[in-house]
């Protein structure tokens, strides 16, 4: 199997989606938040977005592309390997969202081809909300494209002891729960029969909700709790998170500027989610 150069620069979308409070608060509350910011309607402020919600109005325009270009035995063989979130502002209850998502670039790596996909999504009047560049590993997979580049193998963890840890308990059922609360379906992580035909040994927790968790333990040691200002988020994803099991987020505070980095491992002590980066306004 192979994917053609010609990928790059494809580009699919505009699709434009309603963002309601019941979207709003069942992410959130696939995630476990209490938060008041997360569910209270009364709020004069008005309910805020957990600061991963935009995966959610992303997904669509992800399979729309793989229904163009990609074959399904290809794009069934997707995982999740990098993300890169800039929040231009968090999206509201009212917004109709307007995203396009288009193939920034493709190359070889070891475990398959390399593909980052960028979805720029902007409001009714055409200010942007949210841009992200989501890489896919496509495992097994060959690919007409550069050698990789210079990057592609940063060093992994960090030298000094984190400030902080934190364990985070992985239900059995949470990746149902976020499948339907995010309106992310990839049956990967739902059901397994199609999660061992794809190569894995049963069904595993969305790399998003990995993160999302990772951040929500970020924002709940912040001054500002679930209103901080979050302007960025960006990781690198590097083993799976079985169901039921335990991750433990480890952080690093940093010297300045608003810059939190954090590292995910399983309950084993693997690495499942490196080089991750919250910047606070």
């Amino acid at each position: 199997m192979r994917i053609g150069a010609g990928l790059v620069g494809t580009s699919v979308g505009p699709r434009i989606q309603d963002i309601d409070a019941r979207w709003l608060m069942a992410y959130a509350a696939a995630l476990g938040e209490t938060a008041p910011e997360y569910f209270d309607t009364t709020r004069r402020a008005g309910l805020l977005a957990h600061p991963l919600f935009p995966v959610c109005y992303e997904w669509p325009l992800a399979l729309d592309l793989r229904a163009t270009v990609l074959s399904p035995e290809i794009a069934a063989r997707s995982v999740h390997a990098t993300h890169d979130l800039r929040l231009h502002r968090r999206p509201r209850v009212g917004d109709r969202l307007r995203t396009i998502a288009t193939v920034l670039s493709a190359e070889p790596r070891p475990p398959g081809a390399y593909v980052v996909t960028r979805f720029e999504t902007t409001d009714g009047e055409g200010r942007p909300v949210t841009t992200t560049d989501y890489g896919s590993i496509y495992r097994g997979v060959e690919c007409e494209g550069p050698p990789p580049s210079a990057h592609s193998h940063p060093e992994p963890g960090h030298a000094a002891p984190p400030d902080w840890s934190l364990s985070v308990p992985i239900a059995a059922n949470l990746a149902h729960i976020y499948s339907e609360c995010a309106r992310i379906w990839n049956p990967i992580h739902t059901d397994r029969a199609v999660a061992r035909s794809a190569g894995l040994p049963d069904i595993i927790l969305h790399g998003t909700a990995t993160l999302a968790l990772a951040v929500s333990g970020i924002m709940s040691r912040a001054p500002a709790g679930a209103a901080a200002a979050v302007t960025r988020v960006s990781c690198r994803f590097t083993a799976m998170v079985r169901l039921p099991s335990t991750i433990i987020a480890e952080g690093w505070n940093g010297t300045g500027g608003g810059v939190i980095s954090f590292q995910v491992l399983t309950g084993e002590g693997r690495a499942a989610l490196l080089q991750g980066s919250v910047v606070l306004a």
